[in-house]
């Protein structure tokens, strides 16, 4: 089941300074269930999924990297490329996972699928304290996010009441597969930093607000993949398709199928604007189907002053 995800009001940061510009007006409050628990001295225990399968080179990458930041990352992705599998989970009676190596599960089935099964068995009785989804290759802006199993993944750790980030690495045209990946570097630098900003505010709380989570896109900059974006912006997912099918008779009863690029002029403020314009989109999100204006300063207060 594939759902929208519609941004929430949140109090996280009162006491400090608004990012500059106009703030949209305050959204519903957001979905009902369980508090997220306080962040711990500790270092931060990490259930990381992906879309891509759990070997793929994004996610390997942020798994080496949070862990290099101090946490307690525990892999629990799809057994196989899983894009495109929004909010997804199976209904079937039973389901393959494969512990290939420690601190590694594969899960045979979607993101959502993952993230149930790292909920229910690998973190039974002691939940993380954050679920991170990606990073992955392309984007996840627009109308992409409504579809993509990066946001799903995140998605389902909000449902279980769990902080959440999605990660995606690209701009909303599809870069060289290996710029991407060198790409996915800096992205996982900014992710330290955000989860590094996230715990100091946080302070004896939870890392983000009930029922609240983070899509951040980080652009592709420079040839090689390696430079640095031209700043972090609070955005909104922009409400245009951005792709759109492409389908040709091929005259025996089967239709071949392509997509094309439907860039359309961004809405001021939103994520493609903001990848666009080489910058880092970051946007807050919930789980539920919620319709509204929509309230950045939260979020705008949050990431003040970080830098890629």
């Amino acid at each position: 089941m594939q759902r929208k995800r519609v941004l929430p009001l949140a109090a996280l940061l009162l006491c400090a300074p608004a990012l500059a510009g106009t703030v949209p007006a305050a959204a519903a409050e957001p979905q009902a269930g369980p508090a997220p628990a306080p962040v711990p001295a500790r270092p931060l225990r990490i259930l990381l999924t992906n879309d891509d399968g759990y070997n793929a080179p994004g996610i390997r990458l942020a798994f080496a990297r949070l862990t290099a930041a101090g946490h307690d990352v525990t892999i629990v992705a799809p057994l196989t490329n899983q894009s495109g599998a929004g909010t997804k989970t199976s209904n079937a009676p039973s389901i393959t996972v494969r512990h290939p190596e420690p601190k590694v599960w594969a899960v045979d089935g979607s993101p959502g699928d993952s993230v149930g099964f790292g909920l229910s068995e690998v973190f039974e009785g002691n939940a993380p304290d954050l679920v991170v989804s990606g990073t992955n290759f392309g984007p996840n802006v627009a109308a992409l996010a409504t579809h993509s199993g990066t946001v799903g993944g995140a998605v389902t750790g909000l449902d279980a009441g769990i902080p959440a980030i999605a990660l995606s690495t690209g701009g909303v045209t599809a870069p060289d597969p290996v710029t991407t990946v060198n790409a996915m570097g800096p992205t996982l630098d900014f992710a330290v930093k955000l989860i590094d900003r996230l715990r100091s505010r946080a302070r004896s709380g939870p890392l983000l607000p009930k029922g609240v989570g983070l899509n951040v896109n980080h652009p592709v900059i420079g040839a090689d993949g390696m430079g640095t974006p031209a700043g972090v912006a609070t955005t909104f997912q922009d409400p245009q398709a951005l792709l759109k099918a492409d389908f040709t008779d091929a005259g025996d009863g089967t239709w071949k199928v392509g997509v094309k690029v439907d860039l359309r002029t961004p809405a001021r403020g939103s994520d493609v604007e903001a990848v666009s314009a080489g910058k880092i989109a970051v946007s807050p999100m919930n789980a539920d189907w919620n319709t509204g204006p929509v309230d950045f300063a939260v979020t705008a207060a949050l990431i003040t002053g970080l830098r890629p």
